[in-house]
């Protein structure tokens, strides 16, 4: 009934139906948007969709992450322990010590003292030129030392390598970079044993020195035999036998803390030491020698006739081999360098002189031994000598000459130029070079020495090569005497005098004995038994005989020196000019030279001494000879056997 009535009103009443039926609308409105929020399905849906989603992220993030800790732990764990273990185990090279040199006598003469060194590893001093700088501070590091260690860090190196910077710490370097090791990350002071030469400037040509390696030899070392090695050997013995020396070098593996500090040793391989060489060499000799020079600068040379072992080998002015080992100052190498003494010029295997008339005894043997002459051949001797057709007058040292019935004997002994002259344009210079040759002139002996130098020995054929002309018959005049083209050296003089000592015997000379002892002559010089005792009594005369040119040394002699004196021209004299050394500057004087060997009946030692601008032969050099073949006799008053080197150095 009373829907109806509504009804009724709603159809009677346009007034009251926009009102309920807009009511009904509302209601209806919000009746659906309350089924829309809150349908369980719908949400229910959403949420496992969602839930669903965040799964599958977490799943693969998780699976992500695990196959991450498998590949960390199981794949790549070699390569990351090996990573861990440079952080921690270093693996550092033990360079080897290098061997010993000594004499005959088993004397030392190149030793090995501890030095301590600076350096830096530069994967743990970070700021490389900071820490340079602070070391600069505190006990001052040179321009030089900077930049032959950047040099050095620029090559090729293995990882954590320390790279010297300052070598031979003393006292107080060492105690100021302990005091302060705690904030110079990356610093490392070590342990060295560098080398020492006891005998300074007295074996410096000898013995050579080592020095630091610099860029070309880093090139061309191997860097794995080298690791830890802070120098190779420059000159003489310790770059001739550098191989030998130098030793095999060693590993140790080491732990070490966050700061770089060794902290317990894991590993171990031992380096193996050196070879230590044995000399020939006597160092008293060499004393005698080195000291008889004097101021003077030149050369005195001893080889043992019967082995061709060196026993003394000086070259004057020298310098101390020590300078160089941990790096000589440019301002001490300049000095050294420019010297007019050249302190650097080793004369004995470098210096090539005139060997003047000690190239006599020599061209006295080819004489007689080719058949030019006879022991009987004699001249006259005006004080000159002519070639036919030539007006030039080539001089005799003695002007007036020696007069007549001028012998070969006599020519020796009284070092008659003009009988040379006349002999050497009959010989030619054929026969002259080839003897000359054969005592060992014009190359090299063969001593265990780098740098040696050969010499001239001239012949047709080196002119025509060397100066693109012909030879003349003056060119085999002044040959005849020593001069001209012909140069040697003061070794070369030696051991042609060992040669006539040992009437013939080719030796090689020998600084270092050989474990296998003293091998056989290599070859040979053949002259007959009679020539050799004619040259010989000859050479005897200079020393022992009343017109000997060498007789003022023959003075309280017990034994018998066989001799020859030599005066080489520096300078040229004109043919109207006489020679006054009194006008001619000290560095333009001749050289005085001397060859000798004794005791003349049993031969021992053969010398030869060189005084570059010393004059006379007979005054300045043999006198030399002397003291030192006085010394040689004493050390050794009779012939010892020939023996081994000792095995167990």
């Amino acid at each position: 009934m009373f829907a109806i009535t509504l009804l009724n009103l709603s159809i009677d009443d346009d007034t009251l139906q926009l009102p309920i039926d807009t009511g009904l609308r509302v209601q209806s409105q919000s009746m659906n948007e309350d089924r829309t929020i809150k349908n369980p399905q719908l949400e229910f849906r959403l949420y496992a969709g969602r839930l669903l989603f965040t799964f599958l992220v977490v799943l693969i993030m998780a699976g992500v992450l695990l196959w991450r800790y498998y590949h960390l732990q199981v794949v790549s764990h070699e390569n990351f322990v090996t990573l861990s273990d440079r952080n921690r185990v270093l693996v550092e090279p033990l360079p080897p010590t290098r061997g010993l040199i000594y004499d005959r006598n088993g004397v030392l003469l190149a030793d090995n003292r501890p030095s301590f060194n600076l350096s830096i590893v530069k994967e743990r001093a970070g700021d490389i030129d900071g820490l340079l700088a602070e070391l600069d501070k505190l006990i001052g590091i040179t321009d030089a030392e900077k930049e032959r260690f950047f040099k050095q860090l620029a090559r090729r190196r293995r990882p954590y390598e320390p790279v010297p910077l300052k070598l031979n710490l003393d006292e107080r370097e060492q105690g100021i970079l302990a005091v302060n090791e705690y904030r110079l990350s990356g610093m490392d002071v070590t342990v060295q044993l560098l080398r020492y030469y006891p005998f300074g400037p007295e074996l410096a040509h000898v013995l050579g020195y080592v020095g630091r390696i610099n860029d070309q030899e880093i090139q061309e070392l191997d860097p794995v035999r080298y690791s830890g090695t802070l120098v190779v050997g420059k000159t003489g013995l310790e770059k001739y036998y550098e191989d030998q020396l130098l030793g095999e070098v060693g590993y140790q593996t080491v732990e070490t803390n966050a700061r770089g500090r060794v902290m317990r040793q894991l590993d171990r391989t031992d380096p193996s030491p050196g070879q230590d060489l044995q000399l020939y060499l006597d160092s008293r000799l060499q004393h005698v020698a080195y000291e008889s020079l004097g101021g003077e600068r030149g050369a005195v040379v001893a080889i043992e006739v019967a082995t061709g072992g060196v026993l003394a080998m000086a070259s004057a002015p020298s310098f101390d081999a020590n300078e160089f080992v941990t790096g000589i100052g440019t301002d001490s190498y300049n000095a050294l360098l420019n010297s007019p003494d050249r302190p650097l010029f080793d004369r004995v295997l470098q210096g090539q002189y005139p060997p003047g008339s000690t190239v006599k005894p020599i061209y006295g043997i080819a004489a007689l031994q080719s058949g030019t002459i006879s022991q009987d051949y004699r001249i006259y001797d005006p004080g000159f000598y002519r070639l036919k057709n030539d007006k030039r007058k080539y001089r005799d040292w003695k002007k007036g000459g020696h007069g007549s019935k001028i012998y070969l004997q006599d020519a020796i002994i009284q070092s008659c130029d003009t009988f040379f002259y006349d002999v050497g344009v009959k010989m030619t210079v054929d026969t002259l070079s080839l003897y000359g040759t054969r005592f060992g002139l014009g190359q090299k002996t063969g001593l265990d020495m780098p740098s040696e130098r050969a010499g001239i020995m001239p012949s047709r054929a080196w002119k025509r090569a060397a100066k693109g002309v012909a030879w003349y018959p003056g060119d085999t005049v002044n040959t005849s005497i020593g001069q001209g083209f012909t140069l040697a050296t003061p070794i070369q003089l030696a051991v042609a005098t060992s040669r006539i000592a040992s009437r013939g015997e080719i030796r090689v000379p020998q600084l270092v004995r050989k474990q296998h002892g003293v091998p056989p002559p290599a070859g040979i010089i053949k002259v007959s038994e009679n020539n050799w005792n004619y040259v010989h009594q000859a050479m005897q005369e200079v020393v022992h005989g009343l017109r000997g040119t060498a007789k003022v040394i023959n003075k309280g002699l017990a034994y018998h020196i066989a001799g020859k004196t030599g005066t080489a021209q520096v300078i040229g004299i004109k043919q109207d000019e006489e020679y006054d050394a009194a006008l001619v500057a000290k560095r333009n004087r001749d050289h005085a030279l001397f060859i000798a060997f004794a005791p003349v009946e049993n031969p021992r030692i053969a010398v030869s001494v060189l005084v570059e601008n010393g004059e006379h032969g007979s005054s300045t050099a043999a006198p030399l000879a002397r003291k030192l073949i006085d010394a040689y006799m004493e050390y050794y008053p009779e012939s010892l056997p020939v023996e081994s080197p000792d095995e167990s150095r």
